[in-house]
């Protein structure tokens, strides 16, 4: 059981930051917090009171200065005057206990906790710490109006256009039959780990961890497919590997199939932009009408990014005003793409091509909308 008081602590500035903060005196407590420090990557303090502030010589951390506190219920009374501070975790074991709520406002704390029911958020929340989580990556899915519209390619080169510009970059490739964005990339036998690698994923999976384990093409960070028979994982493990993706700050850009399971669905739910490729022909405005439909179950900020050559009676704004979606702008057609492809070359590899500069105006404006630069960007 956990409970909220009043709010969360301030995320991390960013950067690696120093274990949590124990206040008990209970052996049986202080092991299971021990442990579960332990699990989540953090190597904690340990005091049976407050602490005194630290100096410049002395311990690392302090009641003030911590960035996460828990405070075991036997030690509510001995930490009852301390200064009042935001990420402190009342814990305890007895459910019954109603008591317990009344010590938690005494000390100022933002939670409380029962072990064992809350042993996974504090998990997680211990983690964060951790990892010094700060703003979370901005995360955009590229999906396909119809098959053939270029979402692949337009991913590989948002992807490739961030991290040109000095952003942490992850591209993750959400379609199993989309024959790999590592071959995109051409990265196809590059070290690092495929999806099916994380099939068993559950609850947490370590942001630096997973970027450290993915391949690095054109310096980025590439999750995609094996060439084994594997073709789905799990939507927990879908969720725990993009949540541990965006941990990271700067960008993520999914590659999205067209067909909406369970797993895309999780992706979906963390997005926080989606651009539906569509090619300009009416065919292909009515295939995307149906998967805007769908996606926009789930998707709240979905955008239609439009690709020449022109039908007859149509331009990006009115295939826009036919779909009732915003214009995210037109997809130039970059001549030689094809031929860059096959010299593996990515897409957008060329900084003063049309394509590259579309990705760069989007990443520009994205940034704005959502509060400026993120973790893991020295700046676009």
């Amino acid at each position: 059981m956990t409970g909220t008081i009043t709010q969360d602590p301030p995320p991390a500035a960013g950067g690696r930051q120093s274990g949590p903060l124990i206040v008990t005196e209970d052996n049986e407590l202080l092991d299971d917090l021990l442990r579960l420090c332990a699990a989540a990557g953090a190597t904690p303090e340990v005091h049976h009171s407050v602490p005194a502030a630290p100096s410049a010589s002395g311990p690392r951390g302090g009641w003030e200065t911590a960035p996460l506190v828990l405070v075991g219920d036997d030690a509510a009374r001995r930490v009852r005057g301390a200064v009042r501070r935001r990420g402190v975790v009342l814990v305890g074991r007895d459910q019954d206990d109603s008591g317990v709520w009344q010590r938690a406002v005494e000390i100022g704390a933002d939670h409380v906790l029962m072990l064992p029911d809350g042993e996974q958020w504090l998990v997680d929340r211990i983690a964060d710490v951790a990892e010094g989580v700060g703003r979370p990556a901005l995360t955009v899915g590229v999906i396909g109006g119809r098959g053939g519209a270029g979402a692949s390619t337009l991913a590989c080169a948002l992807a490739v256009s961030s991290a040109r510009e000095g952003l942490r970059s992850l591209l993750v490739d959400a379609d199993p039959l989309g024959g790999g964005l590592d071959v995109l990339l051409g990265g196809e036998t590059a070290e690092g780990l495929r999806w099916p690698a994380f099939a068993a994923s559950r609850g947490r999976v370590g942001g630096g961890a997973l970027e450290e384990s993915l391949p690095e093409l054109h310096s980025l960070r590439v999750l995609s497919w094996d060439r084994g028979d594997r073709v789905t994982v799990p939507p927990q493990a879908v969720r725990a590997v993009l949540a541990a993706a965006r941990r990271r700050g700067g960008t993520v850009v999914v590659d999205l199939p067209r067909r909406i399971d369970d797993g895309v669905a999780e992706v979906l739910a963390q997005l926080d932009v989606g651009l539906l490729v569509v090619p300009a022909e009416l065919r292909a405005v009515a295939a995307a009408g149906r998967v805007a439909a769908a996606v926009g179950m789930v998707l709240r900020d979905l955008r239609v990014a439009v690709r020449g050559p022109y039908g007859s009676g149509l331009d990006d704004r009115e295939v826009a005003r036919l779909l009732g979606l915003p214009l995210a702008g037109e997809v130039p057609v970059e001549s030689g793409l094809l031929r860059a492809t096959e010299s593996r070359r990515p897409p957008g590899a060329s900084a003063r091509g049309p394509l590259a500069r579309f990705c760069r105006e989007f990443w520009e404006r994205a940034l704005v909308e959502t509060g400026g630069t993120h973790e893991g960007a020295d700046g676009l």
